[in-house]
């Protein structure tokens, strides 16, 4: 299966999980006199939109080079994921806003069985983020890294609202609060984490050096085709889950043009058959300066 498609499969897994979590939450949360659930209920809210939004970008993305996008559709990848961080900022403020309203205001304790529902939930959460950030890392996929941070932020605001009620439970009278005062606490980690998601997706619409691992396997692959004495120049930009590369070849500067032009169609075969997720690969000839002298 492509990382596209694996991609697309993952986010829907995200969009049904969360709509079950917002429903459960948001339930449990009113009957159980639970603000830091609803509250939790919100975000999961915002993650089913946010993980549309996710799948419809790479809906986009999976659109085949034009005249007007040569290099793809790609792009819209972190593009996407800005709009992620949008929500995950704005679901963070939302619950701030509302906690801080809820510690102002008297109310009921929440009910003890609020604690085996968010068990369940960070469980659950905690799962869908292995499952996601696994399929990111495969797939290379910094709007589907975002997606699988919606699921951790969704875990940690459940264990603060966990804590928030035990410690109400726990010392009853005059701690009603302690569960609002868990999902402030717990914005605060999302604001965070939104950052975290948030600084790697401007650094791929910047075209940021930051891919050494993979110039170091471009190197060490360009080495093994016939007639490329080494490497020079080796630039890389990410776009999608695709990596377009610029390199240069050094080749016995005594050859003819014709002789590095077929070596340079064999070394772009070779590293696009050696390494499945290379975009474009650009080869740029340079003679060996020894033999050319």
């Amino acid at each position: 299966m492509s990382n596209e498609k694996t991609a697309i499969r993952t986010t829907y897994f995200s969009i049904f999980g969360n709509i079950g979590l917002a429903l459960i939450k948001g339930l449990a949360g009113y009957f159980g006199n639970s603000y830091a659930l609803i509250a939790d209920a919100i975000e999961s809210t915002t993650d089913i939109f946010s993980s549309f939004l996710v799948l419809l970008g790479f809906k986009y993305a999976e659109k085949p080079p034009d005249e007007n996008h040569p290099y793809g559709h790609g792009k819209i990848e972190p593009l996407v994921t800005f709009i992620v961080v949008a929500f995950l900022v704005t679901s963070a403020t939302i619950i701030a806003y509302e906690s801080i309203q809820h510690i102002q205001t008297p109310h009921k304790v929440p009910e003890p069985w609020t604690l085996i529902v968010l068990g369940g939930i960070i469980l659950w959460k905690e799962i869908s983020f292995q499952v996601v950030i696994r399929k990111s890392k495969q797939t290379q996929s910094s709007s589907l890294r975002a997606d699988a941070w919606h699921h951790r932020s969704d875990a940690i605001t459940s264990v603060m609202a966990f804590l928030g009620i035990s410690i109400a439970l726990l010392f009853g009278e005059g701690y009603e609060t302690a569960d609002d005062w868990a999902a402030l606490l717990a914005s605060v980690f999302i604001l965070y984490n939104s950052y975290l998601i948030f600084r790697p997706a401007l650094g791929e619409i910047m075209d940021e050096h930051q891919y050494d691992e993979l110039i170091l396997e471009i190197r060490k692959k360009s080495s093994q085709v016939d007639g490329v004495l080494g490497t020079e120049k080796c630039f890389i930009r990410k776009s999608g889950m695709r990596y377009h590369v610029d390199l240069h070849a050094i080749v016995d500067g005594r050859i003819s043009v014709e002789k590095g032009h077929w070596i340079a169609h064999n070394l772009k075969d070779y590293l696009r058959k050696e390494i499945p997720n290379l975009g474009h690969v650009l080869i740029h000839i340079e003679p060996n300066e020894y033999t050319y002298k």
